[in-house]
């Protein structure tokens, strides 16, 4: 009925423990909003190798008590896994191991997998990455405006006088009004 597994445990994950001495191992799996594409790819779940129902969502599995190895990815375009998370854990009889997934915020680095809260792996890039694109789009609006204020009417790339911007700005403003 039952297979050895790796880290033997006679076990299959998702089956429910028999008798009174069994436990539980209870995963959440999130995601941060910015990287909202990824609730389009279901989460994939494997305990000792084998596929477990998982979403983005807590999910409690029932499991005997033993150790465990648990991963975590999820299935992409490119790369083809992104996230990936390996965690041993170890389940006593009548416990509830709380374990939480966080995906990262960059394809390209491993997810958070542990006890709860997480961090969003990748975090401190995407902040980065953020203010970087905002200074270099200031920096082409502000270049813009000055290319504007020093121009005349007759100008070759068809770029409006300083005086045509006031009055598109004062248009602009009194629609918001």
């Amino acid at each position: 009925m039952y297979e050895q597994q790796p880290w033997g445990q006679p076990q299959q994950p998702g089956h429910p423990p028999q008798g009174n001495g069994g436990g539980a191992i209870a995963l959440t799996l999130k995601y941060h909003p910015i990287a909202f594409l990824l609730g389009l790819f279901k989460p994939r779940v494997e305990i000792n190798g084998h596929q477990v129902q998982g979403g983005w969502t807590r999910t409690v599995l029932p499991v005997q008590p033993g150790q465990y190895h648990l991963h975590v990815h999820v299935p992409y375009l490119l790369p083809p896994r992104i996230g990936v998370a390996d965690l041993g854990v170890t389940v006593h009889p009548g416990q509830t191991v709380e374990l939480e997934y966080r995906a990262p915020m960059i394809a390209f680095m491993a997810g958070a997998l542990g006890a709860p809260p997480q961090k969003y792996p990748g975090m401190a890039v995407s902040i980065v990455l953020l203010v970087v694109s905002l200074v270099m789009l200031l920096c082409v609006c502000g270049g813009f405006l000055v290319a504007m204020a020093g121009s005349g009417s007759n100008d070759p790339y068809g770029l409006p006088a300083l005086g045509d911007l006031q009055a598109v700005v004062a248009a602009l403003m009194s629609l918001l009004r």
